[in-house]
């Protein structure tokens, strides 16, 4: 049969594997699988087809595969012993006969499939080529502009690839306008309808509380500095623990920066949103007192087997260590992985106290016996 545009075919798709990477066996392979459907649905046939391009020269041979039988009583299934011979004297029922066929009109058919199926291809490998460049992003901020933000999912243009961010990785304090250009945090890559790439985003994620630290404190991304552990309440407050093995770096003053220009720069791109930066301490009781900050913290009494800490605080302490709605305390647990159980020293004081009755009322008990 006549080949499919010959050369053109063939030099297409040498230019394809050499540009793009596609596989140019691959291509034929998927063309051949296109052209066998593309003729039983032209030709309305239930016979078993097979189509072959010759990789050098593109001609397309049709052949319809039978079977080698005595007595034929399928024609398209089936050929006799004898026609077979024909062909080659070396068949014997049961094997099977390749017999070339020449559809007609099936080189206009052919010349449509294979040029459809070289477009599919070549979006295939772009969107192979996106998923694999932002996959290296994963991790990473990206910048973008909002194409949708109708209170469910924000979708932003990336450049190559689509963003989505979900309602559960949106700040619930912050307002998202269509055009605006934000940035956000790489959860992940995966492949969306029709297997275009999209990447998830995020705005409340902890690590894009740590992937601006290393932006904006190069002491960070140089390693001298290490962030221990972030505990979030995206859009109200974060807290970043904060540790140095160089004795001559303060983590804490280094982070905050003089007059607090470096923190601020975070602040602001979080829209306002507080930050404790803690220095964090193998003593576990002078961790949690830290990570209550700004609370000032009189006493803490740790049981490691139980990770539980009990912290006494000043009367007037009492609600700024607890937070409002609990959230201070909640963030220091979190960034500590600590159960921790404050108490002001009144209430410490009365506590004491009532277990020291108990125990007097036990040993008069005792004694009375």
């Amino acid at each position: 049969m006549k080949a499919i545009d010959v050369r053109e075919l063939v030099i297409a798709m040498e230019e394809l594997e050499k540009e793009r990477g596609i596989d140019k066996d691959y291509l034929l392979e998927s063309i051949e699988t296109a052209l066998v459907t593309a003729y039983k649905k032209n030709f309305d046939s239930a016979e078993n087809v097979k189509v072959t391009i010759d990789k050098e020269t593109g001609d397309t041979h049709v052949y319809s595969t039978k079977t080698v039988v005595k007595s034929v009583k399928d024609n398209l299934l089936e050929i006799s012993l004898a026609d077979a011979k024909k062909i080659s004297k070396k068949y014997e029922i049961g094997d099977n006969v390749d017999v070339e066929i020449v559809p007609k009109n099936f080189g206009r058919i052919a010349a449509q499939t294979a040029k459809q199926v070289v477009v599919q291809k070549i979006r295939e490998a772009e969107r192979n080529i996106v998923f694999d460049e932002y996959s290296d992003k994963k991790g990473e901020i990206v910048s973008g502009i909002i194409q949708k933000a109708d209170g469910n999912a924000v979708v932003l243009d990336l450049g190559r690839l689509e963003g989505i961010m979900p309602l559960k990785e949106q700040v619930p304090t912050e307002k998202y306008s269509v055009n605006e250009k934000i940035r956000g945090y790489v959860v992940d890559v995966e492949k969306g309808v029709k297997g275009n790439p999209q990447a998830i985003v995020s705005r409340s994620h902890p690590d894009f509380v740590r992937k601006l630290f290393e932006f904006e404190i190069p002491e960070i991304y140089e390693g001298l500095i290490e962030i221990k552990n972030i505990s979030r309440d995206a859009g109200s407050r974060s807290k970043v623990a904060v540790y140095s093995t160089n004795e001559n770096i303060d983590p804490v003053g280094s982070c905050v920066g003089q007059k607090g220009v470096r923190i601020q720069n975070i602040i602001n791109e979080l829209h306002g949103e507080k930050i404790d930066v803690i220095e964090w301490n193998e003593d576990p009781a002078i961790f949690i007192s830290s990570a209550l900050l700004p609370a000032q913290v009189l006493a803490v009494d740790t049981k490691e087997d139980e990770k539980f800490a009990q912290v006494i605080v000043k009367d007037d302490q009492l609600s700024l260590a607890i937070g409002k709605s609990g959230q201070n305390a909640r963030l220091a647990a979190k960034l500590t992985n600590w159960k921790i159980d404050i108490k002001s020293e009144s209430q410490f004081r009365k506590m004491l106290e009532e277990m020291q009755n108990e125990e007097n009322s036990r040993v008069e008990e005792e004694q009375g016996e």
